[in-house]
């Protein structure tokens, strides 16, 4: 099998090597595998990821827990690697950054709309597999990041059947704060960092997982995740805001609440809760406005598919993202039309997706290549891809996600 590492990264002139390649698979692109790693983190081992390689970054670095997916966002860790997070292209004999060939295409690939307002591919997707809960924490808004000159994180998740054969020690997600709590309450847990457990877990609650459903969250609203491999579609940042001081007897060291956070105001415990929308965290029907359950378009299971939206509504009025599921029956061919670009990952079968090959792993090294990730150009996927399932026993599916304002007629949650 092709290793990463037996490409090196072409020296070509960029446009005209990814205009040939888009020409070659009908406006589609080969991704390799994007791992990364959390120190801070125990993995959940669903990734596909061969076990001698949970730790390939070294065990300072912290176990693999993260697979992304199309992206030109860069991870937020400490002693990363110079590429870490960004997805490469696969060629022939050569590889090319996504982030480089949005660079280089601009419109031509991710459509004008996105690129006329971004200049980038502004979104990503991962996904996160971890053995129990992880901190309860935050991501800021725009208007929090661009002091620091980043960007702010709305994100959203979806549990796929195919990847959670187990749900590990915690499968359940506390969300929020109870209604009626404090800001002076806050303030206690917060002071209380060094102490040991906070006991910030005690003024939120906990909604226990559904394999094959989702939810939907804006920035500026405390969540612990819990322990199920979760597809996270999101807005193109790594920020975030550690709450919790002690999880599962780990400590969390204050610089991982104060990350993101202007350095006048490290030590400003007012300034650090007046980034959470209080609102937001205390909504009473916290479930209603945010759970997601999948919704099917149109009615198409007689001829041999179903597409699903796995992922949809609003954030501020605006739409960061959007996602899909779509299955195939054994033997059925379908063309399926979209709005936008998108990044594709399959998670269970085998199959064709113009003229590439598509094909579920069983177990993955950390260098190696697969058939299990492709990235779309806006015209391919208006133009239509034709998608096939070559198996006569098993479902293709495969999980697909848009950027911005790139669905308009996806349901929303109010």
């Amino acid at each position: 099998m092709k290793k990463i590492t037996d490409l090196k990264v072409t020296d070509k002139n960029v446009q005209q090597c990814m205009e040939q390649e888009l020409e070659k698979n009908n406006g589609l692109l080969r991704l390799a595998p994007c791992w990364v790693p959390r120190s801070f983190l125990q993995p959940g081992k669903r990734l596909k990821l061969h076990p001698d390689d949970l730790y390939a970054f070294g065990l300072d670095r912290g176990g693999i827990d993260e697979r992304w997916f199309a992206s030109t966002t860069e991870a937020a860790n400490e002693n990363r690697e110079a590429d870490e997070g960004l997805s490469y292209i696969v060629l022939d004999d050569s590889r090319i950054l996504l982030k480089d060939a949005v660079e280089a295409l601009g419109a031509e690939l991710i459509g004008e709309s996105i690129w006329s307002k971004y200049s980038r591919w502004p979104v990503y997707s991962k996904f996160f597999d971890n053995m129990g809960p992880i901190p309860f924490h935050m991501h800021q808004n725009d208007e929090q990041s661009a002091l620091l000159g980043l960007q702010g994180k709305p994100e959203s998740y979806y549990f796929p059947p195919q990847q959670n054969n187990v749900g590990n020690n915690f499968p359940y997600t506390f969300f929020g704060l109870i209604p009626g709590t404090t800001k002076d309450q806050l303030y206690k847990c917060l002071l209380n960092w060094n102490r040991g457990d906070n006991g910030i877990l005690n003024l939120s609650q906990a909604y226990r997982l559904e394999v094959g459903t989702g939810w939907l969250l804006p920035p500026c609203i405390l969540h612990a995740p819990g322990s199920l491999l979760t597809y996270e579609p999101q807005w193109g940042s790594d920020v975030f805001g550690m709450y919790q001081s002690l999880v599962e007897g780990r400590a969390v060291d204050w610089s991982l609440l104060v990350k993101d956070v202007p350095s006048a105001h490290h030590q400003d415990i007012d300034y650090i809760i007046e980034q959470l929308d209080w609102g937001a965290n205390v909504n009473p029907n916290f479930k209603r406005d945010h759970f997601l359950q999948p919704i099917s378009i149109g009615d198409t299971a007689n001829e041999g598919y179903v597409d699903k939206w796995v992922v949809y509504g609003k954030v501020k009025e605006a739409q960061p993202f959007t996602a899909k599921e779509l299955t195939i029956s054994p033997g059925t061919k379908c063309i399926i039309h979209d709005n936008g670009a998108y990044g594709l990952y399959v998670t269970q079968g085998e199959g064709k997706m113009n003229n590439l090959n598509l094909n579920c792993p069983k177990l993955i090294r950390f260098h190696d290549l697969t058939e299990d990730e492709v990235f779309c150009s806006e015209q391919a996927a208006k133009r239509g891809v034709v998608f096939e399932n070559t198996s006569t026993t098993e479902d293709l599916v495969a999980l697909r996600y848009f950027g911005p304002e790139v669905n308009p007629t996806a349901p929303t949650k109010k």
